[in-house]
Order: C-alpha cells, then structure tokens, then sequence
C-alpha cells in the first residue's frame, strides 16, 4: 500500500510538461460540462419535458460533483491523482452516452447529473490544481494555478461553438457521443502526473507533526478564515451554474438565435482564460481576500447591468466578455489561500470541501433557475438573487486572515 507521503512527491517529469498535461486535463473535462446549455432546448423540445428536468438533472450533477470532490481530494492525496483521474473520465464518459440515450427523466438525471457529477469529481481541473501543488516546485505554483483554471476556460471556449457544430451536423444526441470519445483522451494524459518513488521539496514543504484525514479535517473547520472562504465560494457556484445551464435559453426568450448563446458561452470560456491567469498573478502581488472581494463585487454589477439592458448580440457578448474576465478567477486565489492555511499534504481534499460549497451553490442556482421559470415564466428572481450574493460574498470575504496555521507557522524556515 502507499505511503501517505507518497502523494506529496515530485514528478518524474519536468514542470512544463507536467503544467500542460494537467491544462490539457481541464480542458477536455471543462468543456462539455460548460456547453450544457446548449442541450436544454433540443432535449425539451423532442421529449417534451419542462425546462425544470433539465435543470434538475444539472443541478444533481453539482451537487454530487461537489459531494465527491472531498472524497476524490482524499483518495488522491492518499494514493495519488492518476487512478483518480483514470475513474472519473471513464464514468464522465458513460454519463455523457447514458446522456444521449436518455429517454426518461431518470435516465437524464442518472446519467447527466450523477454519472458526469462523480467524473468531474475524479477528472476536473480541481484535481489538477491538487496535483500541481504537490508535484511542481513552490515558485511554479501560483502561476501554474492560474494555467490550470485559464485551460478550463478555454475548453469553455472551444467546446460551445463545436458542440452547436455538431448538434447542427449530426444531432444533439451523436454530438453527445462525441464529447464522450473525446473524454477518453484524459487517460494517457493523466500519465504525465504521477509522483516520482522518493521524497523531495514538495514533501519536505509540510513537514513537522503528521496528521490524519480526521484531525485535519477538524483543523481546518475550527479555522475562522477557512470557514469564510468556504461560505463565500457558495455564491461563485450559484452564479456559474445559473448562467451556464440557463443563459442560452434566457437569450432565446429574447428573441436571440441559439448561436448567440453558444458564442456567449464561448466568450465567457475565452475571457475567463484570461481572467484566470491575472487572478494567478495577482495573487501573488496583493492580498488575495481583497481580490476574491473584487472579483465577487465586480460580478454583482455585472449582472446587474446584464438584467437592466435590454437582451441583444452586442449586450450579450459585453455580458460574455465581463462575467467571463471574473468566472473563474475565484480560484487560483482561494486555492491559494488553501494552501497557505494548511500546506500541500491535504491541500486536494480541503481544497475539495470549499469547492463543495461552490457546488451546492450551483446545484440551488441550475435549480431554482428551472423552477422559477416554471413557476414566474421568467429568471428574473434569480439574476436578482445572484447580485445580492455577490454583494455577500464581497464582504465575506474581507476578514479572513492570509497566514500559515500554528501548526506550520511553528516550522523552521
């Protein structure tokens, strides 16, 4: 059996090809997941189901894949990311073609929501995050943060335009099958980060006291900070899985062609790569509650000024182009600040409890957003209720403490 440490180990290979096999990860993984949208009026349409189906099914793929992220963050931190990431593309994979053979509500929700949901909780960019602050020297890590999140938003970028290709060419359900096969490319990659037999500086990071899985567990939960940051990352899952699984049919609503929607979605993936990778930066040249507290205001207004404009192309690429510079960029900064709290040693599962949160945020925001459009004909309660959450999680952010735990700070050096 390994070793504990086993996972906290450098690479066999060098940081650059660890940085782009980990990025090609995210990508591949964040792009189908953000082009559901896309799928919501086709599939409606022919089964003749409510706009709640379809967003109950996504919204139980945000929540089991936030229940599962812990969980994966655990086992990969105990015996490495790479069967992890194995498991979860194979079950991303049979979600996606379950997906498309759905014919029943309950087949939509198994497939869809908990098929995908469990392999994004074993092969997303937050398992990548995790491995990339084990296996990559400190001075690579924030920026590689950065990398990691920019990579899933350009699958966010690339995938929409593709998967409207491909619904157009061959019909939503064989573009469906293709996004499975192309998920099978995560296996040879995921290759690339295995730990090496032998200890090194990402070990020697976090050395000191040992800790079980339980004691950092309560560590982390008596810790005010962590608890802020976890409550506020709530507000980021809302209000991202509320826009994907829902803006391309509020736009149609308006009157809007489904290109613009999938060209929004597109905008936002490509905008949000370069939001990303300034959030890396940024992180490390200012404090990074003060940056979480910008990028949360910065979406309230955002959509704020979205809800006030009357729906068009222009508005909605400005909108893409805006939310998209702040969708991610959450990240790198609360991984970070993870990993300045308690070390690298757990860093995949504590990282995975805040990411919990972010996920039953998205589950209740692709939630709420079906019913209420049910139940009102339109979404206007929940853009509302997206721009008070980000108000909140500004200032949830502010008092949170950016230093090491008693436990690390009282280690040499």
């Amino acid at each position: 059996m390994p070793s504990p440490a086993a996972a906290e180990r450098p690479s066999r290979v060098a940081p650059e090809i660890v940085i782009a096999a980990g990025c090609l990860i995210a990508l591949v993984t964040f792009g189908p997941r953000a082009s559901a949208g896309l799928f919501q009026v086709p599939m409606t349409t022919d089964y003749g189901w409510g706009r709640d189906t379809f967003g109950l099914a996504i919204a139980i793929q945000n929540l089991v894949w936030g229940i599962g992220q812990p969980f994966a963050g655990a086992v990969a931190d105990r015996y490495g990311t790479v069967r992890v990431l194995i498991v979860g593309a194979l079950l991303y994979a049979a979600g996606l073609v379950l997906m498309a053979w759905a014919s029943t509500p309950m087949m939509l929700h198994l497939g869809a929501g908990v098929l995908i949901g469990i392999g994004l909780a074993g092969a997303s960019f937050n398992l990548v995050l995790g491995a990339f602050g084990k296996l990559l020297p400190e001075e690579w890590r924030p920026m590689a943060f950065g990398m990691g999140v920019a990579a899933g938003s350009f699958g966010q970028f690339l995938f929409p335009p593709i998967g409207n290709a491909l619904i157009e060419a061959v019909g939503w359900q064989d573009a469906l099958l293709w996004f499975a096969a192309i998920m099978l490319v995560v296996l040879p990659l995921s290759v690339m980060l295995a730990a090496r037999g032998s200890g090194g500086a990402s070990a020697k990071a976090d050395a000191g006291p040992s800790q079980s899985i339980a004691q950092a567990l309560a560590e982390a939960f008596r810790h005010r900070s962590y608890v802020l940051l976890v409550t506020g990352f709530f507000t980021c899952g809302f209000q991202l899985a509320f826009i994907t699984a829902h803006l391309p049919a509020y736009l149609k609503d308006a009157g809007l062609s489904a290109a613009v929607g999938g060209w929004t979605l597109a905008v936002i993936g490509l905008a949000n790569a370069v939001g990303s990778l300034g959030a890396g930066w940024l992180s490390t040249r200012m404090p990074k509650r003060y940056l979480l507290a910008w990028i949360y205001l910065g979406r309230a207004i955002a959509i704020a000024a979205f809800v006030l404009v009357p729906a068009s192309p222009a508005s909605a690429i400005v909108f893409g182009i805006t939310i998209g510079l702040l969708w991610l960029s959450t990240v790198p900064p609360t991984s970070a600040l993870v990993m300045v709290m308690f070390g690298t040693r757990y860093m995949a599962m504590l990282y995975g409890f805040a990411f919990f949160s972010h996920q039953l945020g998205g589950f209740f925001g692709v939630l709420l957003g079906g019913v209420l459009y049910e139940a009102t004909g339109g979404y206007a309660i929940v853009w509302w209720f997206s721009v008070a959450l980000g108000i909140a999680s500004a200032l949830i952010n502010l008092p949170i403490v950016e230093k090491p735990v008693a436990r690390l700070a009282a280690q040499p050096g």
